[in-house]
């Protein structure tokens, strides 16, 4: 618990109305969007600059009190569900887009801002920001940061770490440090851009970031092919790639995943064949309608029963919104949807898949799988019920050899929802012990008092979804 003495040194910084210890309050972010995990913080604050993020972060830092950074809740790991108590710092106030610098081609931006509303400010500019995940709707710039978020476009464009160029940040001791710049080069020291991109919330607070963008592409089409072999639409995968086509998105949805989406989005999504894949390209109008000619080509010689470009932009959206609610879809089958990324090179999807399929009938568990298989990163999903004990056994056994599979073709344990807890117990598997021990050294030269979200990444052995609360 927060003293009466502490509580008052945070609200003479903040004010009395962006400190809420209240249970209500304290409820609300008590958990994210991973099932199972809840824990109550001892404290909500909602600091209004970085000036007030420094100064409470020197009091927790003086008395030990761990801090959580939060954006919309939408991460998947438990990344910030407070499960060692503490403060949540919120950025409610913090939500601002500072500069769109046309010259430079760059954002600057606050934490707090809603990635979709700043990707729709920057387009009226006739400028493009790419990385798009799937919660854009509601995620906050400063949680795709800290979680170094993908998308559907990240084949062709990247993460989001390939976009910030500039923080800046404050450190566990509540100093405040700049990182990078808009500058197209810079090699001034360690790259802290980089490393604190991804690190989520263990290392310091995002408070400002400066953003890459590039000219909005002139145009794109969108293609839908149908298989009835999921290994054919793997091989298509790589085939695409190994013909020299990078598509902005090539996405893989399988049949019980088409099934349960088009119940949701009912746009007329084909539920008879085994798998799809949904593929834009976007560019010039030649190269475009050359590659997605090209790629219909190398489908159909793969086997697919059916390749259709999508006849208007209204058609296409219809599509791209589909596999975006996939997670939503989902979610309404079971009371526990638990969703994971192993990733692996994109050579290997079709064996990913396979194993997948094959672990699934090993455990007795339903495995959806959709995800962005141009850049070998799939999304397994298991609908399941956290009440049925013996049930949720076998689907943390399948999920295990699912992880360890990844590992074995050359793959990741995440590829986009982080580490948190959820994956901490296999980050050894990626890593090593060596891997651990320098990352641990990080950690313990930028947080010595261990307060910036403790309990994520280095985590406890085991992976039992259990309720925390407090």
């Amino acid at each position: 618990m927060i003293s009466n003495q502490i509580k008052q040194l945070m609200i003479a910084i903040i004010g009395e109305e962006n400190y809420d210890d209240t249970k209500a309050g304290r409820l609300v972010y008590s958990y994210d969007a991973t099932p199972n995990f809840q824990s109550m913080p001892d404290a909500v604050v909602s600091p209004r600059n970085t000036k007030e993020v420094s100064e409470l972060v020197k009091i927790c830092n003086e008395y030990k009190i761990p801090i959580v950074p939060r954006g919309s809740g939408t991460n998947l790991c438990a990344g910030t569900c407070p499960t060692e108590g503490g403060i949540i710092f919120l950025f409610k106030h913090m939500n601002q887009v500072l500069e769109i610098d046309e010259e430079n081609l760059t954002v600057t931006l606050q934490p707090g801002v809603i990635t979709l509303d700043m990707i729709q400010q920057v387009e009226a500019k006739g400028l493009f920001y790419p990385p798009d995940p799937s919660s854009m709707k509601i995620s906050t710039i400063g949680g795709n940061i800290n979680e170094n978020s993908g998308g559907l476009r990240g084949l062709k464009y990247g993460v989001t770490r390939d976009y910030v160029i500039g923080l800046e940040i404050v450190l566990a001791n509540g100093d405040i440090i700049r990182t990078g710049g808009k500058l197209a080069k810079d090699v001034a020291g360690y790259d802290f851009t980089r490393l604190f991109v991804g690190s989520e919330g263990t290392l310091g607070i995002i408070t400002e970031a400066t953003l890459k963008l590039i000219p909005m592409p002139e145009t794109k089409k969108t293609m839908l092919a149908l298989y009835q072999d999921l290994e054919a639409a793997a091989q298509s995968v790589s085939a695409i790639i190994a013909n020299k086509i990078i598509p902005t998105t090539l996405e893989f949805l399988d049949q019980p995943t088409l099934e349960v989406v088009e119940a949701y989005a009912q746009i007329g999504l084909p539920t008879d064949v085994k798998a799809v894949l949904l593929i834009e390209q976007d560019g010039s109008p030649e190269v475009v309608v050359r590659d997605m000619e090209k790629m219909a080509e190398i489908c159909k010689l793969q086997h697919a029963v059916s390749v259709e470009v999508a006849k208007t932009e209204a058609d296409a959206e219809a599509l791209r919104t589909a596999r975006r609610s996939a997670l939503s879809a989902l979610a309404r089958l079971k009371p526990t949807t638990i969703l994971e990324d192993a990733t692996v090179p994109r050579s290997e999807i079709a064996k990913m898949v396979q194993a997948t399929n094959e672990i699934a009938e090993k455990y007795q568990v339903k495995i959806c799988t959709f995800g962005h298989a141009g850049d070998g990163n799939l999304h397994p999903t298991c609908p399941t019920d956290a009440r049925d004990h013996d049930e949720m056994e076998r689907v943390e056994k399948a999920f295990e050899e699912i992880f360890e599979k990844a590992i074995e073709l050359g793959g990741t344990i995440t590829g986009e929802h982080g580490v948190g807890v959820m994956k901490a117990p296999y980050l050894e598997l990626k890593l090593g012990k060596e891997g651990i021990a320098a990352m641990k050294a990080v950690k313990m030269a930028l947080d010595p008092n261990q307060i910036m979200n403790p309990g994520k990444v280095f985590a406890k052995d085991n992976r039992k979804r259990v309720v925390v609360t407090k």
